[in-house]
């Protein structure tokens, strides 16, 4: 009998390293795909600049990768509900075989950010895969989170270190990206581009510059994904014209907010940058992670809102333009617009 239970243990033991040599395995094979697909094979998109297309990267990839180190994208993704509480009683919560380490773990609301994980060195390519996770008062508009991400003016409030924030070529219609990833199969993509971002000198680094394409996915219950990724080097003739920078390059950046409550939604933030410049990644993670603990903290006031605040002020705002957009569906005009 004993003989026997040791034998259980042992085959205990290596089917649980299997499982998890299995997982860690299909979570890093699900970066193996590059994003974007080789020049022959590329679908294009018109942009809103004359003569200028969009090469859609591999969606399918592209959302794999986000869900692999982002449970609460997968979770989305899935049109499951319940936020950070839902994760906890699914088999959703890091079940990539990832090796995250905690950096901080506090109560939620607490603080703007009650997470901190971290993986070394991701996928060999000198940078950490970063996750932050925020629970927050306010209504879950991810139009207003990705505004204080793409919007120069808002950028300023909270990074300190921008210099520069556009959105160089918008596509002409989201319909054509909702085309490419297959009909609402990552939610309805409201905006996609390709932008431009520069960053001042600071103690660790010179002046920084990339080129990236960015999205909005929205889902019926009012979560969404905002998304980004670097555009390869083929890609570099759409920057524009000037003294060129270092390059920085984000791998992969997403971040996920669902409605937890009327008032509350859960936030989680992940990011993959290389700062470029061979500069050691134990310099430039400690920044990066201020500068998104800025971000979160910006973010809690905003969303916190009150009557005259920014937030009240757009609410009002988009109720306005959603009564007159009404009106004239309904083919009134704007004569019986009271």
């Amino acid at each position: 009998m004993k003989t026997f239970s040791i034998y259980f243990r042992s085959l205990h033991h290596h089917l649980m390293m299997a499982l998890i040599l299995r997982s860690s395995y299909e979570a890093c094979n699900a970066f193996m795909t590059p994003i974007f697909n080789a020049v022959a094979l590329t679908a294009r998109a018109p942009s809103k600049t004359l003569g200028v297309e969009i090469e859609m990267p591999n969606f399918d990839e592209l959302f794999q990768r986000i869900q692999t180190v982002s449970p609460l994208a997968r979770l989305a993704i899935a049109k499951k509900e319940g936020g950070f509480t839902a994760l906890d009683n699914s088999n959703l919560q890091d079940s990539d075989g990832l090796n995250w380490k905690t950096l901080e773990n506090s109560k939620a609301g607490q603080k703007p950010i009650h997470q901190i994980h971290k993986i070394d060195n991701f996928l060999d390519l000198g940078s950490p895969m970063l996750r932050f996770r925020s629970s927050l008062e306010g209504p879950c508009i991810g139009e207003r989170f990705a505004n204080f991400i793409m919007d120069f003016e808002e950028r300023k409030k909270w990074d300190p270190q921008i210099a520069s924030v556009c959105e160089l070529y918008p596509i002409y219609d989201t319909d054509a990206a909702n085309i490419h990833m297959g009909f609402c199969k990552y939610g309805d993509c409201s905006r996609l581009g390709i932008g431009y971002v520069t960053t001042k000198p600071n103690f660790v680094s010179s002046a920084r510059e990339q080129l990236t394409m960015c999205g909005i996915q929205d889902f019926p219950d009012g979560s969404c994904i905002i998304w980004g990724t670097e555009m390869d080097d083929r890609h570099n003739h759409l920057l524009p014209k000037g003294e060129r920078n270092q390059r920085a390059r984000t791998h992969l950046f997403a971040t996920t907010l669902m409605p937890t409550g009327p008032n509350t939604f859960d936030a989680e933030y992940i990011l993959q940058l290389d700062c470029g410049g061979n500069i050691p990644a134990f310099l430039t993670t400690p920044v990066i992670i201020e500068t998104v603990k800025s971000l979160f903290t910006h973010a809690k006031k905003y969303f916190s809102g009150g009557e005259g605040s920014e937030l009240a002020k757009y609410i009002t705002s988009q109720q306005q333009m959603d009564f007159l957009h009404r009106l004239f569906t309904e083919k009134k005009g704007i004569l019986f617009a009271t």
